[in-house]
């Protein structure tokens, strides 16, 4: 972090702004305050024509509607036709830079997907779009295609299923709406690789089918922390130090990324689970607890009257909602990874650490599951699925602050 910048009043100008990271990327930056700022759209020429802030970042969807209100607009903010930095000059004026274009040059270039001679389709046709399209044309697209929300339909599709460069450029998926994909990947054979420029969940709906067909892909927080570095130079004129944006994107990521725990029931879950929340300054969700705090009748009550089936119904709500979070510390219900529809939620946005524990040292208490079928059985029927949704295995030490360590080791976390 750069220091002597303390005076200094930043922020993020936008309409809703609860799922920003830019206020720790900016602290990994310098020490200028920065805070977020959302307003409604009658709100913002007056913000701008005031004084107070020194320099802010802008994000959707205002990037254009600021544009009146400047006095300067860097060449390339022009070209594009939006704007998502301000500062205010010595001289008093406001002038308007776009730091996107060299986000999303990096976030190409971390990705090490080569768009040179390639055909592209941008979904979008806002400031986010304009922003890719100017720098997929710079790196040498062959065939550009643009599909607004309102060309998205099948027949225009099928007519560019041949596309091999995909990029989401509009909001679709993006927190809290998650689980949601501007297209069906399945439709484009001869796709290479793919970019979403949302951030948040780290694995958006496209990002996933992505990855479950083996295509290379990246999200967008590559190009979030680069034009905050390029932001930071306009703020302050100084210059970055090397390596940061390399840096602060994997700060980001280990601070942002949930972590959920599997395993048999009493394997130690929970337990573990509030010693790393707290080593971690983490919230600790478990979603038993949660579940019961929901819908107001435990786990094991609904097995016993309802049946599982009608308990893994009601479970799936619950890990959709604690999927979405950021940041957190989850212990999951043993069974969690019975149904496959629950992989997604979690690894949206976390690390699955599967916590093995011998057999003999599992507490049964509370469990209906575990008393009414041998565990060894139990054991047997999920271990396959255990290991298919973990990222990281972690064995029991029995001494559970140990057992935390050892999964702080593994996740590249260091204890306080």
């Amino acid at each position: 972090m750069k220091s002597g910048f303390a005076n200094m009043k930043c922020g993020l100008l936008g309409e809703k702004l609860g799922h920003s990271f830019s206020p720790q990327i900016h602290a990994e930056l310098a020490d200028y305050s920065y805070d977020l700022v959302e307003l409604a759209p009658d709100e913002v020429g007056p913000f701008v024509k005031s004084d107070k802030l020194d320099a802010y970042n802008v994000t959707i969807p205002y990037k254009k509607t600021v544009m009146p209100f400047l006095d300067v607009i860097s060449p390339e903010a022009k070209s594009i036709g939006a704007v998502n930095t301000v500062v205010r000059g010595a001289d008093g004026k406001l002038y308007g830079y776009n730091t996107d274009y060299f986000g999303f040059c990096h976030m190409l270039d971390v990705s090490g997907i080569k768009v040179e001679g390639k055909k592209a389709i941008v979904f979008g046709n806002g400031g986010a779009s304009a922003t890719v399209c100017a720098v997929l044309r710079d790196k040498g697209v062959k065939e550009l295609i643009v599909i607004s929300i309102e060309d998205n339909t099948p027949e225009n599709i099928a007519k560019h299923s041949d596309s091999e460069i995909i990029v989401n450029a509009t909001p679709v998926g993006m927190y809290p709406h998650n689980g949601r994909a501007p297209v069906d990947l399945t439709l484009f054979k001869n796709c290479i690789g793919v970019l979403d420029v949302i951030y948040n969940p780290s694995k958006t709906k496209l990002l996933l089918d992505a990855e479950g067909l083996g295509i290379a892909h990246v999200n967008g927080l590559p190009m979030l922390v680069a034009q905050a570095a390029k932001a930071f130079e306009f703020f302050t004129g100084d210059v970055a130090e090397e390596g940061a944006c390399e840096r602060i994107t994997a700060s980001i990521e280990r601070q942002t990324k949930n972590i959920v725990l599997i395993g048999m029931p009493g394997c130690g879950k929970t337990t573990v689970g509030k010693l790393l929340a707290k080593e971690l300054g983490r919230t600790f969700y478990d979603a038993d607890d949660v579940f019961t705090e929901n819908f107001g009748v435990t786990p094991a009550e609904v097995i016993s009257g309802e049946g599982e089936e009608k308990f893994r119904q009601m479970e799936h709500e619950i890990t959709e909602k604690l999927g979405k979070l950021s940041g957190a510390v989850i212990s999951c219900g043993g069974g969690v990874i019975t149904r496959e529809y629950n992989y997604e939620p979690l690894h949206q946005n976390g690390t699955i650490i599967f916590l093995e524990r011998e057999l003999a040292n599992l507490s049964k208490k509370g469990r209906p599951l575990s008393q009414s079928t041998p565990i060894e059985q139990l054991y047997a029927s999920r271990i396959d699925a255990y290991r298919r949704f973990a990222d990281i295995v972690v064995k029991s030490t029995e001494v559970p602050a140990n057992t935390a360590a050892l999964m702080l080791k593994e996740l590249g976390i260091k204890e306080k």
